[in-house]
């Protein structure tokens, strides 16, 4: 029994900050998972920039109804989803992740979740669990699955070295220097290719 687990931004759709971040002409907001590991420290700091420039969620999920998702993603998950389980797993939040899983046709997806105010301002954010990949890839095992995962950033490296099979996709050369051991991938085919072999 398979299931794979795909993060979310970087892989299937474009950086929703990096986006915003150009959107909203802040250079600040472009900093990532891919250059912060510590994803609680990343996110009170992103927090405060919003707050200092008076902008809420309204003003992100305006930039997130404009971005599509990478080229050729939703064919791969189809074909994908055709052949075995997946869930998306990814850091990010419901409410900004619901227009995008749209896009990709409504695959699985667990994420966290904002508080927002009345105002629209985001205060706080509340995650699922602590380590949410690798905490869900070991619960997935616990119930007979056997995981293969792939992702871009930091915050995949623990779902990636918990699977049978793991493969770092679009990901940084800092990163891919650092995990030789990793498999690495640029192209949804290739991606696809070695999750078949590992099936």
């Amino acid at each position: 029994m398979n299931i794979v687990c795909l993060d979310m931004e970087g892989v299937l759709v474009p950086e929703i900050w990096i986006a915003f971040s150009e959107a909203s002409g802040i250079p600040e907001l472009r900093r990532t998972t891919r250059d912060e590991p510590d994803y609680d420290k990343l996110m009170t700091w992103r927090l405060g920039i919003l707050k200092e420039h008076g902008l809420g969620l309204k003003e992100i999920q305006a930039t997130i109804a404009r971005i599509d998702p990478l080229p050729g993603a939703k064919a791969f998950l189809d074909e994908l989803r055709s052949m075995t389980q997946v869930i998306i797993l990814s850091d990010t939040f419901e409410e900004f992740a619901k227009p995008l899983m749209e896009k990709l046709g409504w695959p699985t997806i667990f994420c966290n979740s904002l508080e927002v105010a009345e105002n629209g301002e985001i205060t706080g954010y509340k995650m699922r669990c602590e380590k949410s990949k690798l905490t869900t890839v070991k619960a997935l095992q616990s119930i007979g699955y056997d995981t293969i995962a792939s992702g871009d950033s930091f915050n995949d490296l623990g779902m990636i070295q918990a699977s049978k099979a793991g493969f770092l996709f679009k990901s940084t050369e800092q990163i891919k220097r650092d995990y030789p051991q990793i498999p690495a991938y640029e192209e949804f085919d290739d991606l696809l290719a070695a999750i078949k072999a590992a099936l």
